[in-house]
């Protein structure tokens, strides 16, 4: 079995997972991870530990950072907060209606990235050639949907957590509020949006289930349960109960999914198809729930 780490760039930040090597480190080790503009210093917050999953394809820790390393990554933070700084008076001085979330400088690197975000297209052109004379080294703006700020600025959502897309969402899937109306969720805004004011991504963690179980028994399917035939009027998922109107009485009833025989229609056509048991004959053959099974071991007898 291979095994994996996680570390992060910055305190609660994103999780970064990574193939130990030869290397073991503890809770709290500073640690060298490769990135495009060279080694970076991370601290580890998930010691290596054997996984059952294929994880093959994960950047392998470079070994333990020196005081050198930590060193410098002082000095690129550092530079950062001289860059954010400056970015924001520079702002300020010209009236640009422009907020900045983020600034990006790897250690040793003559060039930045700050990333903003705007309700409107802004002209910053003249905004980069001072801060590139500002700070003696090339920059580049960057403009962040409001997804991508909640990311990188990170936050607890509603759940009490540490945001999804600030820990181990990679991709940003489509969210709609059809998916909060098939989980029965309130059409509030204020109750189904997450910290960055768009729906929250983990309305489509189970969205898949409440199509899978209502495709297995949509509305208007005559069932039969426990308390005699009916009609399923509505779905409760978390509970894996179907609501069902009984026939005559009109009375409803929350039945486990379990006690639901399946639909009348797909019974009655397997008997017409020959698979009907010895023993089992007319509407006799379910009686109730679970008759079906019953009379196929009347007829293996």
């Amino acid at each position: 079995m291979p095994m994996m780490m996680a570390v992060v760039f910055e305190r609660y930040g994103r999780l970064h997972y990574l193939d130990p090597g030869e290397t073991s480190p503890r809770v709290g080790d500073r640690v060298l991870v490769p990135t495009d503009a060279g080694p970076e210093v991370a601290e580890c917050v998930w010691p290596p530990q054997w996984v059952s999953e294929d994880v093959d394809g994960l950047p392998v820790c470079l070994g333990l950072a020196t005081e050198e390393d930590v060193a410098r990554a002082e000095r690129a933070r550092r530079r950062r907060a001289e860059a954010r700084r400056a970015a924001r008076r520079l702002i300020r001085a010209r009236g640009l209606d422009m907020k900045v979330v983020g600034v990006d400088h790897a250690a040793g690197s003559d060039s930045f990235v700050i990333y903003f975000t705007s309700p409107t297209r802004v002209d910053f052109r003249a905004l980069v050639r001072e801060l590139s004379r500002t700070l003696s080294a090339r920059v580049r703006l960057t403009r962040l949907s409001a997804r991508e700020e909640a990311r990188l600025r990170g936050g607890i959502g509603s759940c009490g957590r540490d945001l999804c897309c600030a820990t181990f969402l990679t991709d940003f899937e489509p969210v709609t509020m059809r998916m909060a109306r098939a989980q029965n969720l309130p059409a509030n805004p204020m109750r189904i949006s997450g910290a960055c004011g768009k729906l929250m991504c983990c309305l489509r963690y189970e969205h898949e289930l409440y199509q899978e179980f209502r495709a297995d028994l949509p509305r208007g399917t005559r069932v039969r349960v426990p308390d005699g035939d009916g009609v399923v009027i509505g779905h409760d998922v978390p509970a894996e109960k179907v609501v069902v109107r009984i026939d005559g009485t009109g009375r409803r009833c929350a039945c486990d999914r379990a006690d639901v025989c399946g639909p009348r229609q797909a019974y009655e056509s397997a008997r017409q198809g020959g698979t009907q048991r010895a023993g089992a004959s007319g509407s006799e053959g379910l009686d109730r729930c679970g008759a079906g099974d019953r009379a196929a071991g009347d007829g293996m007898r």
